[in-house]
């Protein structure tokens, strides 16, 4: 039985998906260097919304049973994953 070749793995796909983890992380870093650390900070959360926009959540909670959503941010950022504008804006809380 002949066996059919395997095409090798999609090095651009990966080196893009990439290049969008590290914006993510970017602009969780920007949010958060921004605003400060809250107590109980669980994590920033980053999620497209369209094209150079995304929703920002940042989770805090003893644990992750009892996380609840402390900030939201409706934000616009750079390829780079510098935020350029927010709403509400990003003010110093913590």
């Amino acid at each position: 039985m002949a066996t059919l070749p395997v095409a090798p793995p999609d090095g651009e796909a990966d080196k893009e998906k990439r290049s969008a983890s590290r914006r993510l992380a970017a602009i969780a870093q920007s949010v958060m260097d921004t605003l400060g650390k809250p107590i109980d900070f669980l994590k920033a959360t980053v999620r497209p919304v369209t094209g150079d926009n995304f929703r920002v959540n940042v989770v805090i909670g003893p644990n992750a049973g009892s996380a609840r959503i402390a900030e939201s941010f409706f934000v616009t950022a750079d390829a780079d994953g510098k935020v350029t504008n927010s709403i509400p804006a990003i003010q110093k809380c913590y």
